[in-house]
């Protein structure tokens, strides 16, 4: 992380290490396999964190709750699509 000179280091540890317990939280024991494979979650942990480099959550239940939601829309919308493929072929066969 870059901050500039009349920044508080610890508090950037400090915003560093909660990030770093959420993500713990949310794969169990994170490992690096965890954010290679899965960047665009940790990326979207970040933002829910994060604006402008200002600690805007500071809450791991909000935190966790938040992606929660994410994911549901995300299984909802794969699960659109699914369908709606399937439409498209039955219809394509008829």
């Amino acid at each position: 992380m870059c901050i500039d000179e009349e920044d508080n280091e610890l508090e950037v540890l400090e915003i560093i290490h909660h990030f770093v317990e959420i993500l713990d939280r949310y794969f169990g024991s994170v490992c690096e396999l965890d954010l290679i494979f899965n960047f665009h979650k940790a990326y979207y942990i970040l933002d829910e964190l994060l604006i402008a480099g200002e600690l805007q959550e500071s809450s791991k239940k909000t935190v966790a709750r938040l992606i929660s939601a994410q994911d549901s829309l995300v299984e909802m919308a794969k699960e659109q699509r699914k369908s709606s493929i399937s439409n498209i072929i039955a219809q394509a066969t008829k």
